[in-house]
């Protein structure tokens, strides 16, 4: 009978493969690892006897006696996880995110987040891979590895935009979201980063409010648009044109309706009313509804826009072209048909919405039209729209609770995020216990 050969200790397995020898550059550690260097840093190796292969990893020290603690524990690890029936070997961090994202999308299929926050999701989490690797195990991954994520996303070279701090926080809060839902399926050994704490934002500083216009800029803006589209206009059969002049009129909605971007992408005829034509003011009354699967906070609103810019019309006409058996209808007929149809309005084609680089690119361009000053310093971007519209409504005398119905946010954010006292309000405010009597400022 064959006398069935033991497998040799790591130190004896490495010097009979003339790989890595006993000596000061490397150290057994107990029976079943060894420690080595590999240039200037230390590497370990260790046999794992339920997956038949080495765990091989850095453990980022030049020093001797540091290796050896930290390879101790690395080894504790190790047998804790084989005596658990657990591996060692697990999937990348590129597959994790791979696996986070297809239940975030059967999420949006159950109508438990809307497909614009899958996307924000799928962005920040492309900006961790950026930082962290595709091809980390996750199993490697330790809970201090994000603790320089804020730097590094902030004070990169190349970088020409400026990243807000809340914008750095809301990307750490969805990458530690993964991490727990990954521990919670023994795909980590973490359940999460510890990031490093930021400083807290002064909310009462003028410069950390929301970026936002001021009404000259809006007024430039909503000229720039008009100037923007009737050129494209001039050939609608062109693609470039038909973009051109779709995302003018978006953006002018935006100006009208302060919804946010994925609530406006989804709108589609059937969600549109027109009320009345306002003859002496030129433009219509439309009533929108922002349907609750569309909405970000789940719930179904309606409101009343004015029309001033007529986009609402110039989208229908636009959608024409789309239906030339159609063209010849009456505007009440071709409405009619609209609705049955139910397309999206910010589409080419009426099945597929318009993207975001779309919609940016397109921005940029009416923006540098306009005239406006220090954009990228004033972190303007389309959203603004919606922090102007709600700024401009509350300045406006308009109650909280009625804008915040209408936006479909609480009144404890608007009060937060989007209240800002503008030097027009601030003097309205002091003046408000005075009246003017024969040039005089006199008390009430």
């Amino acid at each position: 009978m064959p006398i069935k050969k033991q497998r040799p200790n790591a130190v004896q397995q490495n010097t009979n493969n003339n790989a890595i020898a006993a000596t000061d550059d490397a150290v057994q550690i107990y029976d079943e690892a060894i420690i080595y260097k590999r240039g200037d840093y230390w590497q370990m190796r260790m046999w794992l006897q339920n997956e038949h292969r080495y765990a091989r990893f850095s453990l980022r020290t030049k020093n001797r006696d540091t290796a050896i603690d930290k390879a101790k524990k690395q080894y504790y690890t190790l047998m804790s996880l084989m005596l658990a029936g657990k591996t060692y070997y697990s999937k990348t961090t590129k597959n994790g995110v791979e696996m986070y994202l297809k239940q975030r999308e059967t999420d949006v299929e159950a109508g438990l987040i809307v497909k614009g926050r899958l996307s924000t999701i799928t962005i920040h989490l492309m900006h961790f891979l950026n930082f962290i690797g595709r091809n980390v195990k996750l199993k490697q991954l330790e809970r201090t590895d994000c603790e320089n994520y804020f730097y590094a996303r902030t004070k990169t070279k190349k970088r020409q935009i400026t990243i807000s701090q809340t914008t750095i926080e809301n990307e750490q809060s969805t990458i530690n979201a993964m991490i727990s839902w990954l521990y919670k399926r023994d795909e980590t050994n973490i359940d999460g980063f510890d990031f490093k704490k930021l400083k807290r934002i002064d909310k009462g500083i003028e410069a950390n409010r929301r970026g936002t216009f001021t009404d000259d800029e809006i007024s430039n803006i909503i000229a720039a648009i008009e100037l923007y589209t009737k050129d494209a206009e001039q050939d609608l059969t062109n693609e470039s044109n038909l973009i051109k002049a779709i995302t003018g009129y978006y953006l002018g909605v935006s100006i009208a309706t302060g919804v946010r971007r994925g609530e406006q992408m989804q709108l589609r005829w059937d969600d549109i009313e027109e009320l009345s034509d306002d003859k002496e003011r030129g433009s219509r009354l439309i009533k929108i509804t922002i349907r609750g699967e569309t909405s970000k906070v789940r719930k179904t609103r309606k409101f009343v826009i004015r029309d001033k810019g007529g986009f609402f019309n110039k989208l229908i006409a636009l959608t024409r072209l789309r239906h030339t058996d159609k063209s010849n209808a009456t505007d009440a007929a071709y409405s009619k048909f609209l609705k049955a149809k139910n397309e999206y309005i910010f589409s080419l084609n009426g099945s597929t919405v318009i993207t975001t680089r779309m919609i940016s690119y397109n921005f940029d361009k009416v923006i540098s039209l306009a005239a406006i000053q220090n954009v990228s310093t004033r972190d303007l971007t389309p959203y603004s729209f919606r922090h102007y519209y709600i700024t401009q409504r509350v300045n406006s005398g308009l109650a909280v609770a009625s804008v915040a119905e209408m936006c479909g946010t609480s009144i404890t954010q608007i009060e937060k995020t989007y209240y800002t006292t503008t030097h027009a309000k601030m003097v309205s405010n002091a003046l408000a216990d005075y009246t003017m009597q024969d040039g005089l400022l006199v008390p009430n």
